[in-house]
């Protein structure tokens, strides 16, 4: 199964963290609604879904497969939570998926980093800059890719630039 890591950083490299004094960039929300619709499901870890489901309603994922991963085993109605990443990929994989976007969270995605889970990475740079905030951090000791490729890149608009990387995963 093919994995895109999905996030949005901040100019000066941080996981962009939004709020009511920063909300999200209209064009990166665009995006990740685009690669949703596309690939049909989404992983998220659960503090990042809580904040995304406001509501509690289904709103735009109403026929989407959303997948929180969690150490919590505590059910959520209307989608799977997965204790790690690859139940979350054995999950999609089983529903038929081909591709799963990872989308939420700095832990969720250094955790498929870190396991070498990853094969694209679409990074979205919003022109703000962050004093404070998460960052992609690898710190496993046998951990390491061979390369990274640029497959793309191009303005999203107001200023947001959207990078598209190929990794090369290591050979264990």
């Amino acid at each position: 199964m093919k994995t895109i890591l999905w996030a949005t950083l901040t100019a000066n490299g941080n996981y962009a963290q939004s709020g009511p004094a920063n909300p999200p960039k209209k064009e990166a929300l665009d995006d990740f609604f685009t690669h949703v619709k596309a690939t049909g499901n989404f992983i998220v870890g659960r503090r990042t879904f809580e904040g995304m489901r406001g509501n509690g309603g289904p709103g735009p994922f109403a026929d989407i497969d959303i997948v929180v991963v969690s150490k919590s085993s505590t059910e959520i109605p209307g989608v799977k939570v997965a204790g790690s990443p690859e139940e979350a990929l054995n999950y999609l994989e089983e529903k038929g998926h081909q591709t799963a976007l990872i989308s939420g969270g700095a832990d969720i995605h250094n955790s498929f980093l870190g396991q070498n889970l990853v094969d694209e990475v679409i990074f979205n740079v919003a022109p703000v800059m962050e004093g404070k905030g998460l960052n992609l951090l690898i710190d496993k000791d046998n951990y390491c890719y061979k390369d990274v490729q640029l497959l793309d890149c191009k303005p999203l608009g107001s200023g947001v630039v959207q990078l598209r990387y190929r990794i090369d995963r290591a050979v264990s």
